[in-house]
């Protein structure tokens, strides 16, 4: 790997730990451009090449998993989770958790795999959603 690759995806896991920080907050291009020290235009570029998805869509899937969390974990309204961790929108929050785990957050959590007597590594592992789709 040469040393411009290598600082480059440097630059970019930058970019995605500031994004992992504040998951709730809205996304913000051209700051995280500035995190990286390149133009907002080479930042999405870049960040789909090395990480396979858009800035955006890897925020929303940061989000949804938070939330497929929060959602096992508590008993907080899905409303609640959904601006806990970043969507303005119940409807956009609700059809973006749809296209990522495949069910809605209200039948995510009636679903849930019972997580008793599994241990915790198998639970995220089987609850980890996809980047495809």
């Amino acid at each position: 790997m040469s040393r411009a690759v290598e600082e480059s995806n440097r630059a970019m896991l930058r970019a995605r730990d500031a994004m992992d920080r504040a998951y709730a907050e809205p996304l913000d291009i051209p700051a995280l451009a500035r995190v990286a020290h390149v133009s907002e235009a080479h930042f999405i570029r870049t960040f789909r090449a090395t990480f396979g998805e858009t800035p955006h869509r890897y925020l929303q899937r940061r989000r949804v998993e938070r939330a497929m969390t929060m959602l096992v974990e508590t008993d907080r309204d899905v409303t609640d989770i959904c601006y806990a961790v970043g969507f303005a929108s119940l409807g956009t929050f609700s059809r973006t958790f749809r296209q990522i785990v495949g069910e809605s957050p209200s039948d995510f959590r009636r679903h849930r795999v019972a997580s008793a007597n599994v241990p915790s590594c198998f639970t995220k592992a089987w609850t980890r959603p996809s980047s495809f789709g």
